[in-house]
């Protein structure tokens, strides 16, 4: 890529913004030295790599990769024999650490989502627990080996501290001594030379028995090592030159298992100094709200609210810029300050982005070409060292630029032909214009001159765009407008800062008539472009709105479905389970029948039968005491169907279904429950009723007949409220003609949608007298309860 274009468009910016993301040195030099690609599949692996990455970090956020250091020249002195120090070999513990970290993030914890390209990276990371807990466990600190490194270490450790004690406990008896409590200086056990002295006052050097070791800086103090000590401390020190060399062959056995496996260090260290980096453009596509750009060969980029990244994100305004499919040429005007050079910066740094694997910060679906090489003219080129003009230095460039070009190239020009007379530099800006557009190469300019306006508007393949400008608050919006020329709104602006009128009139005249009409279509154009922008984007909006409802819609039915499904199966459960336990009691009395038979025991069944009999029929006259009914009661005559009655046994008023059959029983429907009850216990209920309108006036029989196919209850579980009320409206139109004065809907728990629905449809239909949620042992609020007219 050409290094001048890519300092230009501040690439180099955006790679020490990245390298600020990396851990590891060796991560910050990938992301320093990171280059754009044209290789299509290179590129298609780096974007890869970075999306799963910011899809990993966002699912479990991100790898630690803490106390990951440069390790390689400790490896290289390890295999090459060299014994390394305790620190050295503190931080391949602390790398291994790393490496086992690293490893535990990756794992599968029933995710859904898989990373191809990152779990190969995690796959090939290398434990070594044997090198990482004999480190951990002979090594305490970066300057102290563990006591129990070795039996040998901990050993000599501790005969150092008795010695130590010893000397101690006999320098305390001398300081306590009152024989030489006149010749101390203090009271005190000090080191010098690693040896234990105590302060002796120099007057008493010939009298203390004992060697110099060191002065005070006034020569007043002398430390000295009383005889009495001196094979002590002499055997401390053996005992601490031993202590070196067991700590030796500590350090170096250990470094003889960091040289058995150096190659599994050194490719964990490649590994982790790539996931580092790719975690790192992670970093830098979260921190920007960045995307994934599409990549294709067809020369063309279509970049759709694309954001500068190296602007404040509050106040950059996203722009939508394409270039290479309807024309390959754009020329872009507008006010000085109103964004152009912005534009034509994020044109060229997005594709170096996109390239170099980065993701841009923009709208999906952004698509970008692959360019072999970026050109780019941008800023004041000129050079006092080479006497150089701003014309001259800028030509020089664009020389160079049109030497080295290709079709494969994108190139940017900011106000070419500046510089010089406005005629000359026009015509000299087309010419070059004309020249690029003719290879088909795809370009991009900012200019003022009305003449390069004409050749957009009269050329097929080239385009006009302008910055948008808001003259009543002399304010650019920063918006680019691809498709009309921009004003230069100099007589706006000039007017709106002050400038007397008659010197604006004045001015309008020395311009021709043509250009002030190129001028006026300008505006209208301008403004039927904002109109059309506008109500594209209000189209925009009630697409996506439209989508979010149609998802809405369809996880509410997915929801619903799913609801359905799961009461179908607990309900199929439950009459398993009824269905089980039935059989099991019929079995059971089956077996128990068998047995009486078998052992011919009939008489002993009769009388058990006649005990059951007579509990019951207990059980009923104490029933009927407590509700002050007479047993005595005369049972009715001629009984016909759909007269009422009250039913003793069950304290329920009733209607007659049929007529006494020969065992004098009769179908009785009580509510929602229909049951043969024996003539015996039923009374006639004279209870007066209430008059009912005529058009609701049915005959009985006709019900009775209709109420035998009626069932009490209905079940409109994972049913929609509009097809549960429709069906519901229809059982209690045939509920009524049956003459079932309470019924059951089963409309189930759930969201309660369900249940409010039916409710509210409840408190309309003319039938229904009341309606109340079931008790415990009805259904709780799985239910209704209708009492009908």
């Amino acid at each position: 890529m050409n290094e001048k274009a890519l300092h230009t468009l501040e690439y180099d910016k955006m790679i020490q913004k990245l390298a600020g993301y990396a851990v590891s040195p060796m991560a910050k030099e990938l992301a320093l030295a990171l280059m754009p690609s044209i290789s299509m599949s290179e590129i298609a692996l780096q974007q890869q790599e970075t999306t799963e990455a910011v899809s990993m970090a966002l699912r479990k956020g991100n790898p630690s990769f803490g106390g990951f250091r440069e390790i390689r020249p400790q490896l290289k002195r390890a295999e090459m024999g060299g014994c390394l120090s305790v620190s050295e070999l503190l931080y391949i513990g602390e790398f291994l650490y790393v490496c086992r970290k690293a490893k535990n993030y990756a794992k599968n914890e029933g995710k859904e989502e898989s990373y191809p390209r990152l779990d190969e990276y995690f796959a090939l990371i290398s434990l070594i627990p044997e090198l990482e807990n004999e480190i951990t466990r002979c090594i305490v600190s970066e300057t102290e080996v563990a006591d129990d490194a070795s039996p040998g270490l901990r050993s000599i450790r501790k005969e150092i501290k008795v010695s130590n004690e010893r000397v101690k406990d006999h320098l305390n008896g001398i300081i306590s001594s009152s024989a030489y409590r006149n010749m101390l200086q203090d009271f005190v056990i000090t080191i010098r030379n690693d040896r234990y002295c105590v302060p002796v006052k120099s007057e008493y050097r010939s009298t203390f028995p004992g060697m110099i070791h060191d002065q005070s800086n006034t020569g007043s103090t002398l430390f000295m090592e009383p005889l009495s000590v001196v094979q002590l401390n002499n055997k401390i020190k053996e005992l601490q030159a031993k202590e070196k060399e067991e700590i030796q062959k500590i350090l170096q056995n250990l470094s003889l298992m960091v040289m058995q496996n150096e190659a599994q260090l050194a490719a964990n260290m490649e590994l982790l100094t790539q996931l580092d980096f790719i975690f790192a453009k992670a970093q830098l596509s979260l921190s920007m709200d960045g995307i994934q750009p599409m990549f294709h060969t067809k020369g063309y980029v279509n970049i759709r609210k694309g954001r500068h990244p190296l602007l404040d994100p509050k106040k950059v305004v996203p722009i939508d810029i394409y270039l290479g499919k309807e024309f390959t040429t754009l020329l872009i005007t507008g006010p000085n300050t109103g964004g152009k050079t912005v534009a034509l910066k994020t044109l060229g740094l997005f594709s170096l982005m996109g390239q170099a694997g980065l993701h841009i910060p923009a709208s999906e679906p952004s698509q970008l070409a692959i360019f072999d090489n970026v050109f780019a003219d941008i800023g004041d080129e000129q050079s006092i060292e080479q006497s150089l003009s701003t014309f001259s230095a800028h030509m020089t460039n664009i020389v160079r630029i049109l030497e080295d070009v290709t079709d494969q190239s994108l190139v940017l020009f900011d106000e070419l032909g500046a510089g010089t007379d406005p005629t000359e530099g026009a015509a000299l800006a087309t010419a070059i214009i004309q020249s690029l557009y003719e290879r088909k190469i795809r370009t991009a300019v900012t200019t003022h001159y009305s003449e390069l306006k004409v050749y957009a508007l009269s050329t097929e393949g080239v385009e006009n765009a302008c910055c948008e400008f808001d003259v009543e608050t002399l304010r650019p919006t920063y918006r680019l407008l691809i498709g009309i020329p921009g004003k230069s709104n100099a007589f706006a602006i000039s007017k709106r800062l002050g400038l007397q009128d008659y010197i604006i009139e004045s001015a309008k005249e020395f311009i021709s008539h043509d250009e002030a009409r190129f001028e006026d279509v300008i505006t209208d154009l301008e403004i039927s472009k904002k109109s059309v922008t506008y109500e594209q984007e209000r189209a925009e909006q009630y697409r996506k709105e439209a989508e979010r409802l149609k998802l809405e819609v369809e996880r509410q039915k997915e929801k619903t479905q799913e609801q359905k499904e799961k009461i179908l199966k607990k309900a199929r459960e439950e009459a398993k389970q009824i269905y089980t336990q039935a059989k099991e009691e019929a079995d059971s009395i089956i077996k128990e029948m068998n047995r009486e038979a078998k052992q011919k025991n009939q008489q002993k069944a009769i009388e058990q039968r006649a005990k059951i009999k007579q509990k019951l029929s207990s059980v009923q006259e104490d029933f009927l005491k407590s509700n002050k009914v007479k047993t005595t009661h005369k049972a009715p005559e001629n009984l016909q169907v759909g007269d009422r009655v009250y039913v003793i046994s069950f304290d329920q008023n009733g209607v007659a279904l049929s007529v006494p059959d020969k065992n004098k029983e009769v179908m009785v429907q009580m509510g929602m429950m229909k049951a043969k009850i024996p003539l015996a216990e039923l009374m006639l209920d004279d209870t007066p009723q209430p008059k009912e309108p005529k058009q609701r006036q049915v005959s009985m029989r006709q019900k009775s007949k209709k109420s035998q196919f009626i069932s009490a209850e209905i079940d409109c579980r994972g049913q929609l409220v509009d097809e549960a009320i429709a069906n519901i409206d229809k059982y209690i139109d045939d509920a009524y003609l049956s003459g079932l004065k309470q019924i059951i809907i089963i409309h189930g728990k759930g969201t309660g949608a369900l249940r409010a629905g039916v409710q509210q449809y409840l408190r309309t239909n003319a039938h229904v007298k009341s309606h109340r949620p079931g008790a415990f042992g009805e259904g709780d609020a799985g239910v209704t309860v209708v009492e009908l007219k």
